[in-house]
């Protein structure tokens, strides 16, 4: 038997929930289920409002028990001491003290026969409508809401519950449920009609929304409708809704319904560390350019702002993408930046223009591919070095995180493979890298989460001397071990026969793991171990040098992303600098 007492409130003493026999889902189900109980929760001291949702608790405790699967339930509700049905409704108590709810589940019923018919090809039931199993009254629903679905999956828009069969057998305790379902004609979409733009151009939403016309119905492909348009960045809101009846010829209209985003946006980062310094980034945006979706951003950042190195990184770029270009589920971009950035001993100075291409296949993968070209000044103590190259980007991103500043579950793989054509004092070859991570959540209410992050980069074809600076590979940082200083692990570069300098390598491999924590609904723990690896030749030949760190963190939670406070330590390898603080939004990963 479990019983539920009450607290004092108002014009109760209390409420009596009792239910013999019952199990800990049932027991939650009926609290949840019960008008009386929430109005104890509540502190409602009118007896008249008591007293309607005493007399409501009899149709919802019975919705609960039939949702676990008892349909022979006995429920008595009395208030003091009489049964509040055979209260007249316009008699209500002056004053309500006990309210007892007694339930008496019965047997739990299963499912005789779980039929439905006709059933389209390809629909996938709940398992839990099946024969022998608990008949509980959720898979009934869940198995209609999926018998319709299973017609609308192949053109048929309008299909529907016509009716069911529902007969309980209380002697065997046994349910015989049949599902009819009126699957109407096969649908083909019939016109898009839009409203709510005002900037935009309607061939330009056309053009992006890529409506399938003409095509058979498909609700996954009125969904892919809707997420171009939000992805477009244009639109507040995208309302996407079918056609109350069926047009001419067995067509179907959809009304799109569009609220615009304001034209500008701006925004701002900081990221700070003991030994890095200062990190500023910021950027402008126009969301619609020229009417037609057409993103403009222009961004910069200063970093390592009173750092240990004593000198300040700067980057400026701007970049326009235009979506639905030249197909609907590709992006056209220009982009332009300057660089100045000192790493180890050299100053590295840049100048980067990039045409390219973007591409959407489903959900999930998406793919780059374009063409640069790169002018790039190194200079140290052994004088300065011109770079130019032209490049071919190539990358292939494969992201089915749950969430891009704080995944639970999922994982990410990014490729990117550059040819390069080099000038100057470049040469020329490929670069090859790749960074896959993978998330795992565990324990009660997924409190706990490990991830793991793996990066791999090498350089093919030319020696070191003759890649830019910007195709070699440091370690070091917030991005590959925290716990050591900024890009702090190279390799020699020989400048002359007595003088050499640290630079970055040619091959490059990195390995981070984390624990993460849930302490409370806004605050987190971390702990964590990063190791890289900086080798001198291509493919991971020749020599090269490990080093490591750990840490733990903090992080709370703002709802939008956490903010992340990591302190960490050099484990092992010859840059460790003493202790490293970094402080940034999103996880490190």
């Amino acid at each position: 038997m479990a019983a539920v007492p009450s607290r004092p409130a108002g014009a109760l003493d209390r409420v009596e929930l009792t239910v013999p026999g019952a199990d800990r889902a049932l027991l939650d189900r009926l609290r949840a289920a019960s008008l009386v109980l929430a109005a104890e929760r509540e502190n409602t001291t009118d007896s008249q409002t008591v007293f309607a949702a005493a007399r409501a608790d009899y149709a919802r405790l019975i919705g609960a028990l039939y949702a676990e699967g008892y349909y022979s339930g006995v429920i008595r509700i009395r208030i003091d001491g009489r049964e509040a049905a055979e209260i007249a409704p316009l008699d209500t108590p002056g004053s309500i003290g006990v309210v007892s709810i007694e339930v008496t589940p019965g047997p739990i019923f299963r499912f005789e026969k779980a039929r439905m018919k006709p059933y389209a090809r390809g629909t996938r039931l709940p398992p839990a409508y099946g024969d022998t199993k608990p008949a509980y009254s959720t898979a009934i629903v869940d198995a209609a809401d999926a018998g319709v679905e299973g017609w609308r999956a192949i053109g048929h828009a309008k299909a529907r519950v016509m009716g069911q069969s529902i007969v309980a057998d209380h002697g065997a305790a046994t349910i015989a449920s049949e599902i009819l379902l009126a699957p109407g004609p096969q649908l083909r979409f019939g016109q898009l009609r839009v409203s709510g733009y005002e900037r935009m151009r309607l061939e330009r939403i056309l053009k992006i929304a890529g409506f399938p016309a003409g095509e058979t119905f498909d609700p996954a492909k009125l969904d892919k409708v809707a997420t171009r348009l939000r992805r477009a960045g244009v639109f507040r809101t995208v309302a996407v809704t079918e056609a109350e009846t069926i047009g001419h010829g067995d067509t179907l209209d959809v009304e799109l319904v569009l609220d615009e985003e304001k034209l500008r946006r701006f925004g701002f980062g900081a990221e700070v560390s003991n030994s890095e310094g200062l990190n500023l980034s910021g950027y402008w945006l126009h969301r619609n350019l020229f009417g037609g979706a057409e993103r403009l951003r222009v961004d910069g950042a200063f970093e390592r702002i009173g750092g240990q190195s004593g000198s300040i990184d700067y980057s400026l770029g701007v970049r326009i993408d235009r979506p639905a270009t030249p197909v609907t589920d590709a992006t056209a971009f220009v982009e332009a930046r300057a660089s100045r950035e000192d790493v180890l001993d050299q100053t590295v100075e840049r100048v980067a223009l990039a045409f390219g291409l973007s591409r959407e296949f489903g959900d999930h993968v998406s793919a780059q591919a374009g063409i640069g070209y790169l002018a790039e000044r190194v200079s140290d103590v052994g004088g300065s070095t011109d770079y130019r190259v032209l490049t071919v980007p190539v990358a292939l991103t494969w992201d089915s995180r749950d969430n891009l500043l704080d995944a639970h579950r999922g994982f990410y793989l990014r490729t990117d493979l550059t040819p390069f054509l080099g000038y100057a004092s470049a040469g020329s070859g490929a670069q090859v890298k790749a960074d896959a991570r993978l998330y795992r959540a565990f324990g009660a209410d997924d409190r706990f989460v490990l991830a793991g992050r793996f990066q791999l980069g090498t350089n093919i074809g030319p020696r070191l001397p003759e890649t830019p600076a910007s195709f070699r590979f440091w370690s070091g940082g917030g991005g590959t071990v925290r716990g050591q200083p900024y890009q702090s692990l190279g390799v020699p570069l020989a400048r002359s026969a007595l003088l050499s300098v640290q630079t970055g390598g040619m091959s490059f491999a990195a390995a981070s793991a984390e624990l993460r924590a849930a302490i409370t609904d806004r605050i987190g723990a971390a702990a964590f171990y990063d190791a890289g690896f900086v080798g001198i030749d291509e493919l991971f030949g020749g020599t090269g040098q490990w080093h490591a760190g750990a840490g733990i963190g903090l992080r709370y939670n703002t709802g939008i992303g956490p903010i992340r406070v990591d302190v960490a330590v050099p484990v092992s390898g010859p840059t460790g600098d003493g202790v490293q603080i970094y402080v940034g939004i999103g996880q490190a990963f």
